[in-house]
């Protein structure tokens, strides 16, 4: 297959996640591209997720080697659908988060097939990444007994000279702050709910503080984090809200567990004031010294010309499922700038790199 050209035809679908009709036609592209390959391609699809593509080169339960990823992407103007390459790089939505790196997985998966490695290998990817990856979940219940060896991550986008070996335990929180309802006139006649939910909030902030692009970098950046995601409260302006809502997205270290973010939690409560965990999981970590992970790093810097650094990150990664079961997990991406953004590109350089690294780490 021809890399770029794969890349470029998948940039084309505006798989945002949700738009079914879009993802419908990317996964018949792609079994298109892998008909007569010999590759067992199917689309998993679930009554309340949306499909999954599941590509091997044969019938498993424990594979040696999974690709894993997603094909959704986050809403963009039309124009970025239409990848444009200038400079080395190609601009358009999922170049970097992470197209690029399907159309990688893909690329490995017709070098397994050509040249008959003794690999039970297959790329997962999933279509809803993007707004919780409630796709992978139910994948994953629905193959109990899957296992691999090892997982070739590639959605940690940013820089190929780095290589991840943490992420970060992502975990959402709803705060709900309840109060009485009175004219904006005559406020000690009411309890304000929005009030409320500020006290509460300012007493997390002590626990968790505040960092910003206009604050001082911390010297320790693998520490627990928290951010005000949403915030809803009041209805009209001259009544005195009661009820309000805020949505805290928590990054966890694996030093940090939930149960003792549920006892900070209960100690900021004001009167009146609740929580609910939305969602949590576990943090993904490695050891540096794994065998598989520093095979890969050898062949990384080989191919680069030049050292590859442990990196963490606060980011989520569906690659965490696998890990919970076992996996030793490899993340490592291309180059790029803009994920989520208008200008979002990858180094086109770092996406072919990326193609030789696994293909040479395929072959070992």
């Amino acid at each position: 297959m021809n890399l770029l050209n794969v890349i470029e035809d998948l940039i084309r679908f505006r798989t945002e996640t949700g738009n079914a009709g879009e993802i419908d036609k990317c996964l018949a592209y792609i079994e298109k591209l892998f008909a007569n390959s010999g590759a067992i391609v199917e689309v998993c699809r679930f009554d309340n997720a949306s499909p999954v593509l599941f590509i091997r080169n044969c019938e498993a339960d424990a594979y040696d080697v999974v690709c894993l990823g997603h094909l959704d992407v986050v809403p963009a103007d039309e124009d970025m659908f239409s990848p444009v390459v200038r400079d080395g790089k190609m601009f358009g939505r999922g170049t970097l988060d992470m197209k690029s790196f399907a159309a990688v997985a893909f690329n490995s998966m017709f070098h397994v097939l050509e040249n008959k490695l003794p690999l039970k290998f297959a790329v997962i990817l999933s279509t809803d990444e993007e707004k919780g990856s409630k796709s992978t979940h139910a994948f994953m219940e629905a193959h109990p007994q899957l296992r691999a060896r090892i997982v070739l991550d590639n959605d940690v986008g940013g820089d190929i000279s780095l290589l991840v070996t943490k992420c970060k335990n992502p975990v959402f929180v709803k705060i709900i702050s309840e109060g009485k309802e009175a004219h904006g006139s005559t406020p000690w006649e009411g309890i304000d709910a929005n009030e409320k939910l500020m006290q509460t909030w300012m007493k997390i902030r002590r626990l968790y503080p505040y960092y910003s692009k206009e604050l001082p970098s911390p010297r320790d950046k693998w520490v627990d984090t928290v951010h005000f995601a949403k915030i809803c409260g009041g209805d009209v302006a001259n009544v005195i809200s009661n009820h309000a809502e805020a949505l805290l997205d928590f990054r966890l270290t694996e030093n940090s567990t939930v149960e003792n973010l549920r006892k900070n939690l209960d100690a900021c409560l004001e009167d009146g004031v609740s929580y609910q965990i939305v969602s949590e999981s576990t943090p993904v970590v490695m050891d540096e010294a794994d065998p598989y992970i520093l095979d890969y790093k050898k062949f990384a810097e080989d191919i680069l010309g030049r050292k590859i650094v442990f990196e963490h990150i606060g980011g989520a990664t569906d690659s965490r499922s696998f890990a919970l079961r076992g996996s030793v997990v490899i993340m490592h991406s291309g180059t790029g700038e803009g994920m989520h953004a208008k200008g979002e590109y990858v180094e086109i350089d770092s996406v072919e790199k990326i193609a030789e690294i696994q293909t040479r780490f395929l072959d070992k």
